[in-house]
């Protein structure tokens, strides 16, 4: 019996599993040096981030979007998708979003509406999801979603950066303002497709949401 429970429990623990462990831990690390590193209360005066910290802040950012990918090609390559993994990979992707999302409503870089936008649209896909899974159809994740979580993602580093190279006084304002600019425009595209895909994902499960 105990060598049945030890062999589920390295089952579990695979390099991918870790990986996204890992994440998750290091998700609340990213969000005390990035409060930190917001040294005013003005809002959207980028100048007064602390440079170093909002600087470490986007490095930490790009990795952990990065181990998304790793955990994803290690899963696959070692052949070890589990349970476990499906379970907690998309709870990670979420909280990674969700942490830097409620930190910029605090800096004052997004609206409140756009968050919720994307939280409610969260919310939908995984009730219907259980709904599905209570009727033995599984909903897998379309390429309009995974746009979505990329086009976040990137609007997100792209924020970030931009609070590093205002902070540092790195480049011409110029270029900050680009990047910034490009960023908004990304992150606009991402609630476009978060609302497009929320409704393709409710349309795919109308006749399951709807059945008598």
């Amino acid at each position: 019996m105990a060598n049945e429970s030890n062999k589920e429990l390295t089952s579990v623990w695979t390099p991918a599993n870790i990986v996204t462990c890992v994440r998750i831990v290091f998700i609340p690390v990213f969000m005390i040096v990035s409060a930190l590193s917001h040294t005013s209360v003005a809002g959207t005066d980028w100048s007064t981030f602390d440079g170093p910290l909002a600087a470490a802040a986007f490095i930490l950012y790009v990795i952990l979007s990065c181990t998304d990918k790793v955990d994803g090609y290690l899963a696959r390559s070692r052949n070890e998708i589990t349970d476990f993994g499906k379970f907690l990979d998309p709870i990670a992707d979420k909280l990674l979003v969700f942490s830097a999302l409620l930190l910029f409503l605090d800096f004052g870089a997004v609206s409140v509406w756009s968050v919720f936008i994307i939280l409610f649209r969260e919310l939908l896909v995984s009730a219907l999801r259980m709904v599905a899974s209570a009727a033995g159809v599984v909903v897998a994740a379309d390429k309009l979603g995974k746009y979505k979580t990329a086009t976040t993602m990137v609007s997100i580093c792209g924020y970030l950066c931009v609070f590093a190279m205002a902070g540092l006084h790195l480049g011409p304002v110029a270029l900050t303002l680009g990047i910034y600019s490009v960023s908004r425009f990304l992150y606009a595209v991402a609630v476009v497709l978060t609302v497009i895909s929320g409704a393709q994902y409710f349309w795919n499960c109308r006749k399951i949401v709807f059945s008598v």
